[in-house]
């Protein structure tokens, strides 16, 4: 597992952060424990746990019980694809754990590839260069070209307008009487 990259750290943070999560536990494989000090430096919530896990074990029962134990808004993990893909499938069978809550680092996005069908449908995660990726029933979609960043300025962007709409509507309302009335 190499480091992360800065691109791929901010996605992952601005996910986290857009699905309004305040509380997050994070997990990784062994080789992984880097990327997930560095998101805990980044995330301004509260960690609940860092939970470790081997590349290859038994059951991964008790690293998986450690890991929704806390009940978070969101998990965040990091890691090989192998250790991911076992993980996963124990959380699946074990835990009341929601693939859709999950926000994951690059190395981690091929565990779709191991992991038992729809395993980890719904995790969102980051790409090396920052590209935003979502999992469905044994396959990755890049969600188009456009950046976390990019799409968190055009949802601003968006509400913006939205909000400016809804306030000129309601001033109408509010002068339509007065109208009828002179």
């Amino acid at each position: 597992m190499t480091g992360v990259t800065a691109f791929e750290l901010e996605t992952v943070v601005a996910l986290v952060r857009a699905q309004r999560a305040r509380t997050v536990v994070i997990g990784h494989g062994r080789e992984a424990a880097p990327v997930a000090e560095a998101f805990a430096r980044a995330w301004d919530g509260t960690v609940l746990a860092v939970v470790g896990w081997p590349e290859v074990a038994a059951s991964w029962l008790r690293q998986a019980r450690r890991f929704t134990a806390g009940e978070p808004d969101a998990w965040v993990v990091a890691g090989e694809a192998r250790g991911w893909a076992g993980m996963s499938e124990r959380l699946r069978r074990s835990t009341g754990w929601d693939p859709g809550r999950t926000y994951g680092f690059a190395g981690t996005a091929g565990a779709v590839a191991i992991a038992p069908p729809g395993t980890l449908e719904g995790m969102r995660g980051a790409g090396r260069d920052g590209t935003v990726w979502r999992i469905g029933r044994n396959v990755i979609f890049r969600e188009s070209s456009v950046t976390c960043q990019e799409s968190r300025a055009i949802w601003q962007d968006s509400h913006a307008t939205f909000q400016e709409s809804r306030v000129a509507f309601q001033d109408s309302r509010e002068e339509s009487p007065q109208e009828q009335r002179s």
